[in-house]
């Protein structure tokens, strides 16, 4: 889960909101700059943080605070291998994506165990077969996955509140602090800021709209620290809800 501190205790962003947030964005996403399997990519991307279950396991901190996702330091292996293997039901291009993202956060740690290897192996494996039964090229799969990388960091960029302030008119458009979101398989750099009037901008501009809205829901506790996972995930069952929007605007 994603923890912010706020004024009264922690606001709670689901893992599996972010990613339909990073999916709502996806959405608006020009026709010419679309991947192949524009819509699959989408679920890929509204799917790709199942393996998270708030209500399960133990996301304390050892001081007894609702644990960010960023803390986690040990490996799932299990876990991780239902997720590989359950997101084939939705389809290979489907699989292949989420199997790329699990290679890209976990390549780090080869060489920590066999069994760690052996599932990244395992995955390179996948995804070239997956690559070869779909006819589609390294390149063209590097693409679609270097789209659902952009929208998984706008995405958390959001829920995090990480969103520098910018200019407030053209006359200062060039002293606009931008955080940079990532860069496309071509190298194109996308940066994210906010206007005075709290709307969003990317530069460069890449949606199909001029202007769009999109959501997320945050929950909210007061009590700062849990005795075990179970408080927790009682008070987060009973936490007053906010939808937090952000609009974008070119």
């Amino acid at each position: 889960m994603i923890v912010n501190l706020h004024e009264k205790g922690w606001e709670i962003i689901y893992h599996r909101a972010h990613a339909l947030l990073a999916a709502q964005i996806a959405g608006h996403w020009h026709p010419e700059l679309r991947p192949q399997r524009w819509l699959e990519t989408i679920a890929a991307i509204s799917h790709h943080d199942d393996l998270e279950k708030e209500w399960e396991g133990n996301h304390l901190t050892p001081a007894g605070a609702p644990r960010d996702f960023t803390l986690e330091k040990d490996i799932d292996l299990e876990g991780l291998q239902k997720l590989t293997k359950n997101s084939r039901y939705r389809g290979r291009w489907v699989a292949m994506i989420i199997s790329m993202h699990t290679s890209f956060l976990n390549e780090g740690r080869r060489g920590e165990s066999p069994e760690i290897d052996k599932f990244l192996d395992e995955q390179l494996e996948n995804q070239k077969q997956w690559c070869k039964e779909l006819n589609v090229t390294k390149d063209e799969a590097a693409k679609a996955y270097a789209f659902f990388q952009w929208c998984d960091r706008i995405s958390l960029i959001l829920c995090n509140h990480e969103i520098p302030e910018g200019a407030s008119s053209v006359e200062d458009a060039n002293d606009f602090r931008a955080l940079e979101i990532a860069k496309d398989i071509d190298g194109q750099r996308y940066d994210i800021h906010q206007h005075s009037d709290g709307n969003i901008t990317v530069t460069p501009w890449a949606f199909k709209e001029d202007k769009f809205t999109v959501r997320v829901e945050a929950s909210y506790l007061d009590q700062l620290q849990f005795k075990d996972n179970d408080e927790l995930a009682s008070a987060l069952q009973k936490a007053p809800i906010k939808t937090l929007e952000w609009t974008f605007a070119k």
